[in-house]
């Protein structure tokens, strides 16, 4: 492949499942993560919500690896709250994390990225329906693929195509405490018309997809990765004990 893959969040859960899929694939493929794991020592260790330090962790890569080919934001946290029980740092947090730190990594990638490449970012299916109890979350998420859009129609004169896959439920580190909640798995798989919980490598073969050649011809998409959960009402999450 062109030019090397950047995969942001790629210490763990789906973004780890994105590097290692991508890497199958061919790609030279880089991570950057808060924490990044410690048995990768060519992983970069970066605060997304932090512009400068992005931008300097991108600067160091394509430094190192040569112009990029692919740039994958799967950096991401949530938290389920009431609305009107939502801290502002709480907000600030999830906001931070999945809009602002997408951003970041946009600007700082973009001029980086050679002609045919693609930006794709890890959204949700909440993104288009309300969850009670994830407003900061659908939010955010709503914000993220606005902002794909605009980057698809901004880059595209360039050859550089943005896109947002819309996974359903993962089974990631970060949807575990949710998943041991009484009745929540059984929730989600009657939800679920293919009738289970995917695991990272479903949505990694999709980013893996649209990083390729054979989606030359797709920008400004966001495709629902989700064994068409988003057909059927969101289950309830408030309503489970968390004990």
């Amino acid at each position: 492949m062109n030019g090397a893959a950047l995969v942001v969040g790629g210490a763990s859960g789906i973004g780890r499942a994105c590097a290692d899929a991508l890497a199958a694939a061919g790609w030279n493929t880089v991570v950057a993560d808060l924490k990044p794991a410690p048995d990768d020592p060519s992983a970069v260790a970066v605060d997304v919500r932090d512009h400068g330090a992005v931008a300097g962790a991108i600067a160091a890569i394509v430094a190192e690896h040569g112009e990029l080919g692919t740039v994958v934001y799967a950096a991401g946290t949530a938290r389920v709250t009431p609305l009107l029980e939502i801290e502002p740092a709480e907000w600030d947090l999830v906001l931070g994390v999945n809009l602002d730190g997408a951003f970041n990594v946009l600007r700082a990638s973009a001029p980086h990225i050679r002609e045919g490449g693609s930006f794709t970012a890890i959204s949700s299916i909440d993104s288009a329906a309300p969850v009670p109890g994830l407003a900061h979350y659908c939010a955010s998420k709503a914000g993220l693929e606005a902002l794909i859009r605009s980057a698809a129609l901004e880059l595209g004169s360039r050859g550089v195509r943005a896109n947002a896959v819309l996974p359903g439920l993962v089974r990631t580190p970060l949807m575990e405490p949710m998943l041991a909640r009484p009745g929540v798995t059984e929730a989600f798989v009657a939800q679920t018309p293919l009738g289970r919980i995917a695991d990272g490598a479903e949505v990694a073969d999709v980013v893996t997809f649209l990083a390729s050649p054979a989606a030359r011809w797709i920008t400004g998409a966001s495709l629902p990765v989700d064994g068409g959960m988003a057909m059927r009402e969101h289950p309830q999450l408030l309503n489970h004990d968390s004990n």
